[in-house]
């Protein structure tokens, strides 16, 4: 340990110090806090991260990074660890995890789960395994834990939905465990959080009529369960980008049977209701990938058909108003992620 009792210290010149190692403590009359840990685990950076997509015919394992603060074009940083279309993602300060898709086709989902440092730009670690195959699934947390929801299943038969909801420590690597069940099996959801509770909007389940669904469902992170009814969004939508800070839960985009749609919608999470119109996207599109920090949400890429075009834009909002989608900039690939940040509002 070394006090220190000095005003300054510097080197011989003024311009730098020196370097301080080990254990040090500072008694001072002001407001010092010395940061701790590598840089990479301090969070807080107010990153977004897109991954994975299909720009047909090809399944990529493309990553993206912005600032969320800023405005531009997204920048590369790396690659996942397969290659799938659209995987599960969901983040906590420190990493963003990708998780599952949709590999060669309907009857060839992944289990694979891998995990990025939002800080680096170095591509994806592998960090486990989910408890089965699926795709077309939402992704949630808090700032410890990870959920995983619903979606379709491989074999025996092309999209056979799972209601099964999963679980991962977000720090730790290993195998998803067992968590609770939605309501229904399904897939083509939408999730987001705040730092208790987690919503999962919309669906799609060929097996059911109608196939389409308004539902919004909750869930407590930290408890084990199953979800809960929390009210409708004002369309039966399939595969809606969610996003969150800590009070608000948006939803937009999506396919409302017989089109893609460019409404968003938004709830309060601690409450119970229904959607209220938020405003609209640039364009009807849906399979776009959904991220926020405390004040702005992001929508990236999407998928609008007649005729078939995969977009790169990346548009946003300002999440405690209400009002159309402002142009950000755009992915340096065209197609369907998913996305997670660093500073959404399952982090508080």
């Amino acid at each position: 340990m070394s006090d220190l009792n000095i005003n300054n210290i510097t080197d011989r010149t003024g311009g730098s110090g020196p370097v301080i190692a080990g254990v040090s403590t500072v008694s001072t009359t002001g407001v010092f806090t010395v940061p701790v840990g590598p840089t990479e685990m301090r969070g807080g950076r107010g990153r977004a991260v897109m991954g994975g997509g299909w720009v047909a015919p090809v399944y990529v394992n493309n990553l993206n990074y912005i600032t969320i603060a800023t405005t531009g074009n997204a920048s590369d940083f790396g690659d996942m660890t397969f290659q799938s279309s659209p995987p599960t993602a969901l983040g906590s300060a420190t990493r963003a995890i990708f998780a599952g898709g949709e590999l060669t086709g309907p009857t060839d989902m992944n289990e694979k789960i891998c995990y990025i440092t939002f800080s680096s730009k170095g591509g994806a670690s592998t960090f486990g395994e989910l408890t089965s195959d699926r795709g077309y699934a939402s992704g949630l947390s808090d700032s410890t834990r990870g959920l995983i929801c619903g979606g379709s299943q491989q074999v025996p038969s092309p999209y056979n939905y799972t209601e099964k909801i999963d679980f991962i420590t977000i720090a730790s690597t290993g195998d998803a465990s067992e968590f609770g069940e939605l309501d229904k099996k399904q897939g083509y959801t939408g999730g987001c959080s705040s730092p208790t509770r987690g919503l999962i909007m919309g669906g799609f389940n060929t097996g059911y009529t109608p196939s389409y669904y308004n539902t919004i469902q909750y869930v407590t992170i930290q408890t084990k369960g199953n979800t809960k009814d929390f009210g409708s969004l004002n369309h039966y939508n399939r595969q809606p980008a969610s996003l969150s800070n800590t009070t608000r839960g948006i939803a937009a985009g999506g396919y409302a049977h017989p089109a893609y749609i460019d409404t968003i919608e938004y709830v309060t999470i601690a409450s119970l209701g229904d959607a209220t119109d938020f405003g609209n996207l640039s364009s009807v599109r849906g399979y776009l990938g959904g991220s926020a920090s405390a004040t702005r949400g992001i929508f990236s890429g999407g998928y609008k058909s007649g005729p078939a075009v995969y977009g790169n834009t990346i548009e946003y909002i300002t999440i405690a108003s209400t009002g159309n989608a402002t142009d950000f900039g755009d992915m340096t690939w065209g197609g369907a992620p998913s996305a997670c940040s660093d500073s959404h509002g399952g982090l508080g």
